[in-house]
């Protein structure tokens, strides 16, 4: 791969049937261009945690992944409410997904610390009201 493949897609916000095809897309095109199994399943952690927040909490956004020699830079970029306590959101469990959300199995609290924990850069800008970016970077080599 001599130049960098990028990938985007549009998530809508609320739209649980269409939820994962971005993230599995990515890991599809991973696995196509011969990246290792344990960084594939790392970006599916990372995409898929990605998608969901974007459907549940942003109203929906964009995914976009670039995809370099060396490293796989994946961003989700939304116009949300923001987020409040960038802290409270990294504490696993800690979730401000409504009930009709967890009734349907999603909202756990778990999705920005198994972004961060799968990342090998993981960064977060965010205001509320204005919307959030989240940056992983996921590095093909130890």
């Amino acid at each position: 791969m001599d130049v960098p493949v990028s990938l985007e897609y549009s998530v809508e916000g609320d739209d649980f049937l269409a939820a994962g095809e971005a993230s599995n897309n990515i890991k599809e095109t991973l696995k196509m261009l011969g990246v290792p199994s344990p960084i594939c399943r790392r970006a599916a952690v990372v995409t898929y945690e990605m998608e969901m927040n974007l459907v549940i909490h942003a109203g929906g956004g964009t995914l976009k992944a670039m995809i370099y020699p060396d490293k796989l830079e994946i961003l989700a970029i939304d116009q949300g409410p923001g987020i409040p306590d960038v802290e409270k959101a990294l504490q696993e469990g800690w979730s401000t997904a409504p009930d009709h959300i967890r009734e349907m199995g999603f909202g756990a609290g778990m999705g920005l610390p198994n972004i961060r924990k799968n990342s090998d850069i993981f960064e977060i800008q965010t205001e509320v009201g204005r919307g959030t970016t989240v940056r992983s970077v996921i590095a093909f080599s130890a």
